[in-house]
């Protein structure tokens, strides 16, 4: 059984960093697209970055090119989200997910909730100002 668990989050000033974990198990990260997402008070959940299978492949919204990166340590199984230069409207709950689909190419990158079939359970991020 596949499973994600993320783990990094709490409380930062505006201008800090944090590091998110998504450590999985029953399934390679080298061998799947992974993504992380957020979900702020009183909003929908949105996707925020995320990497293709072969982790070649990148996508991140605007807001946060340029501050955070994504990555995959296949040695580790584990995605990665460094988060730099953090500002108060990146507060959220951020939730790992990954696409199991094999099939999807390996320069894909999911962008949209549906694509995805696992997720995290979710780890707060709080930015004070």
């Amino acid at each position: 059984q596949v499973q994600l668990v993320e783990s990094g989050g709490g409380l930062v000033e505006a201008g800090g960093s944090l590091r998110l974990s998504c450590e999985a198990s029953g399934r390679t990260v080298s061998s799947i697209a992974m993504g992380w997402f957020r979900q702020a008070p009183g909003k929908e959940r949105e996707f925020v970055t995320g990497i293709s299978r072969i982790g070649i492949s990148t996508k991140y919204i605007d807001s946060v090119k340029g501050r955070f990166t994504i990555s995959k340590d296949n040695a580790k199984n584990t995605v990665y989200l460094q988060m730099n230069s953090l500002k108060a409207e990146d507060t959220a709950v951020y939730y790992c997910a990954a696409d199991l689909d094999r099939q999807r190419g390996s320069f894909y990158v999911p962008q949209i909730e549906v694509e995805y079939d696992l997720w995290g359970q979710g780890t707060q991020v709080t930015v004070s100002s």
